[in-house]
């Protein structure tokens, strides 16, 4: 399994390698909906981007991460940030998270299509047995996002994480198998293709 750099492009999204140069348009992206004041993620502040940028990057470094910047549309503006994480190459296995998008394309194909371009990346390409999502017990929005794509609950982490304001998360975990893959991959077509 070769982890590198890859542009991933569909109809409503391109997701292409996380640049240092994307730092004044992503802080920019974070601003529409003030993302970071929600107590219950780990969103980057626009103050705070140019050290997240570096944070994902240095994990890329060490094999860890693979980190995508969201363009709106090919070749669009950049909206959020995507990435491969907790990296298992024995597996393989990935996790798709840290995960975040511009208010103003929340609820739109976009991200629809980025998880579908993620997942057939990852068991089509990459070969991966599992694809992972974590989200917070609390984060109820990103639950039934989750499960929309099809994904599974494997269980809950009690008491897994202490969050930046302090409190405790529990963390969800859900996951897509490979021979779960053709279903959800029919699915989300559909999901795209269906009239709006």
């Amino acid at each position: 399994m070769a982890l590198e750099p890859v542009t991933l492009t569909g109809r409503y999204v391109e997701l292409v390698p996380l640049s240092r140069q994307h730092c004044d348009t992503l802080a920019e992206a974070v601003r529409d909906g003030e993302l970071w004041r929600l107590w219950y993620t780990s969103i980057p502040s626009p103050e705070g981007m140019a050290a997240e940028i570096e944070r994902r990057l240095s994990l890329q470094a060490a094999g860890s991460m693979l980190p995508f910047t969201v363009l709106d549309g090919p070749g669009g503006r950049p909206v959020g940030m995507t990435t491969y994480m907790n990296i298992d190459l024995a597996g393989p296995r990935v996790e798709i998270g840290s995960t975040w998008y511009a208010a103003s394309v929340q609820r739109t194909p976009l991200n629809t299509e980025a998880k579908l371009l993620l997942l057939q990346h990852a068991f089509e390409r990459l070969g991966c047995l599992a694809v992972e999502f974590r989200t917070h017990f609390m984060n109820h929005q990103s639950r039934r996002a989750i499960e929309r794509l099809g994904a599974k609950l494997d269980g809950i982490l009690r008491h897994h994480q202490r969050m930046k304001d302090g409190t405790i998360r529990d963390t969800c975990v859900y996951s897509i198998i490979a021979p779960e893959w053709p279903t959800v991959r029919s699915h989300l077509t559909w999901l795209l293709e269906k009239p709006r």
